[in-house]
């Protein structure tokens, strides 16, 4: 692997594990497993038949836990605390055998993407929760399970194209952060009894 492919996929993987860090473990072992990816070797563990059960155990496990509206976000905030570690060693681990400053600098913006990324998430998915009905929440679900892979399978067979959609989507985490925010804002008055400013 090249310097643009380690990037892509540290970039990929922290990514990936803000939202569906299970998913992405399970993934990248599978694909390692069966020739499809060359995982550094201090990735190589994801492919081992023991851990590719364990994260694709709980790869099922969220795939319908993240289906339930509100349990979701419950999931989501004890995922927190899961997920952006995750994050941040999955990109540090795929730098390799790289200088330690250059590990080090990934574990950092690893977990930086993997926290933008879970925050993205789990915002929007606690304002969909605002919804009687829970097909936006199915939908918003559902997209997660798609775009996770192909973000994954894109930054391994398209590195370059991965990291340009990557920068618009951190662009587009910032625009929406505020926004995500008074939206949680709202929900959390409402759940307390106060009343909610337009």
């Amino acid at each position: 692997m090249d310097t643009l492919e380690h990037i892509a996929l540290a970039a990929g993987l922290a990514w990936g594990s803000g939202i569906r860090v299970y998913a992405v473990v399970f993934l990248a072992g599978a694909l390692a497993r069966f020739g499809v990816l060359e995982l550094p070797d201090t990735l190589a563990v994801l492919s081992h038949p023991w851990v590719l059960a364990a994260s694709g155990f709980m790869f099922f496990v969220e795939f319908f836990a993240d289906k339930v509206p509100g349990f979701d976000s419950a999931w989501d905030a004890v995922h927190t605390f899961i997920r952006i570690p995750a994050g941040a060693f999955l990109a540090a681990a795929a730098l390799g055998h790289a200088d330690p400053v250059w590990v080090a600098v990934a574990a950092i913006l690893g977990g930086a993407l993997a926290s933008g990324s879970h925050a993205a998430k789990a915002g929007g998915r606690a304002a969909i929760n605002l919804s009687p009905e829970p097909f936006s929440n199915w939908a918003a679900s559902l997209a997660e399970d798609l775009v996770v892979p192909a973000g994954l399978v894109a930054a391994v067979k398209a590195p370059l194209a991965f990291l340009a959609a990557l920068l618009v989507f951190v662009g587009l985490t910032v625009w929406l952060a505020p926004r995500l925010w008074r939206g949680v804002r709202r929900i959390l008055a409402r759940l307390r009894g106060q009343p909610t400013a337009p």
